[in-house]
């Protein structure tokens, strides 16, 4: 396996584009985004587990009750999400783009992202439709950044890889700066593979991933109403079919999470505000339950985000975030130590604190991206969650975030 250049648009037979159609006021940013499949895929997706769920979420799963889809369609600067009319509009965001497209509108995955409680306007959208179709091409970075909102950087990855000796290849783009708490998806995420995969086995897969990946970043705590991530497989790299369990699934499984782990570590350091990237890694935790609980509190301690702001050792913190996790936890046993660019330094040793130097600990925790490590030797069973510190920055951006 290899990363390469293209992002959405490195598999076969897919482009993207991305304009400005009006519905954010900054002209300078694109606020509307396409990926288009030359041919109908294998389609799957995943969505937030927030009760109050955007518009575009309840068509977009009517769409891929077949498991198939052709064509994307996100628009950032308003979610569509609790307007009396936004089924009605999700719905006409399909039609116009199928129409543009020449497709079905039941194979078009419809997202939006932005401000909560809006109504969403599809004039904008529908005045600029064949501008967008006719930017479709090459772009998958027009596309990533037509979807974003408080990012501050695009965020895009592609991979190219052999199944059975046939060369495959996967990209993805992300938005996800704010609103991410660990409960699926955490933002919105679109991956595109050439890779010929059945409709089931595509959705067992990012299924299966999603639990170790994007369920493991966390934000500021705000789980969002439109998240999702989702895939469409057109199968024209030529692979035999996967449509069972075994290597070739295997092999695919690895490419996709080696995907979704690169686009997990982009939104976690680009966090509103965010200054540092931080992994939290659990070791030796009797089950998997446990590790995975142990690292998303950890992670989303705000005291222990605002400690790695300031670049304080503060390891107590760790630990009381350890301590009201609900996980099962000898914390007689637990270690920790904080590792960046610059080394590793223990700071903590079966549940106590022990000597160590406050200079060097401050210059590892200077770095740009911090890992955590909690050891909590009592199994074989581990897990890494993803976040970011918390910072005066958090607080403006969402203080005005709807001017």
């Amino acid at each position: 396996m290899e990363f390469i250049n293209g992002g959405i648009c490195a598999a076969k037979g897919f482009t993207a584009g991305g304009v400005h159609c009006g519905i954010r006021k900054n002209k300078t940013k694109k606020d509307l985004a396409l990926i288009y499949s030359e041919t109908k895929a294998s389609a799957a997706a995943v969505y937030t587990t927030n009760l109050v769920k955007g518009a575009p979420l309840a068509v977009t799963k009517a769409h891929l009750l077949n498991g198939k889809a052709q064509a994307v369609i996100c628009n950032s600067g308003n979610a569509n999400t609790c307007n009396a009319n936004g089924i009605e509009v999700a719905e006409e965001m399909a039609k116009i783009t199928a129409d543009a497209l020449n497709i079905s509108e039941d194979d078009i995955i419809v997202a939006s992202t932005g401000v909560i409680g809006l109504p969403l306007d599809i004039t904008p959208i529908k005045n600029s439709i064949d501008t967008l179709v006719a930017s479709l091409g090459n772009n998958s970075q027009d596309a990533a950044e037509g979807i974003m909102t408080t990012d501050t950087v695009q965020k895009e990855v592609a991979l190219s890889f052999e199944i059975g000796g046939v060369t495959c290849k996967i990209g993805g783009i992300a938005k996800g700066s704010g609103m991410i708490h660990p409960n699926m998806a955490t933002m919105l995420v679109f991956i595109t593979t050439d890779v010929a995969i059945a409709p089931e086995m595509l959705q067992k897969a990012l299924s299966k991933d999603i639990r170790s990946t994007f369920n493991m970043v966390s934000v500021d705590g705000d789980t969002s109403t439109n998240d999702m991530v989702s895939v469409l497989a057109n199968g024209m790299a030529g692979n035999e079919e996967i449509t069972s369990e075994g290597e070739a699934f295997d092999t695919f499984m690895k490419a996709l999470n080696t995907i979704t782990v690169h686009l997990c570590r982009m939104i976690a350091g680009d966090g509103e505000g965010a200054t540092k990237l931080l992994e939290c890694v659990v070791t030796g935790a009797k089950d998997e339950i446990t590790a995975k609980t142990v690292a998303k509190s950890v992670i989303c301690s705000s005291l222990t985000k605002a400690a790695m702001f300031g670049a304080d050792a503060n390891w107590g913190r760790v630990l009381c975030a350890i301590g009201y996790s609900g996980a099962e936890v000898d914390v007689t046993k637990v270690d920790v130590s904080f590792t960046s660019l610059k080394g590793t330094i223990p700071v903590c040793k079966d549940g106590s604190g022990i000597e160590f130097s406050e200079e060097i600990a401050k210059e590892i925790l200077l770095e740009k991206e911090i890992t955590i490590n909690v050891g909590l030797n009592s199994g074989e069973f581990t897990s890494t969650a993803w976040g970011c510190d918390l910072t005066y920055e958090y607080v403006k951006i969402n203080g005005d975030y709807r001017t």
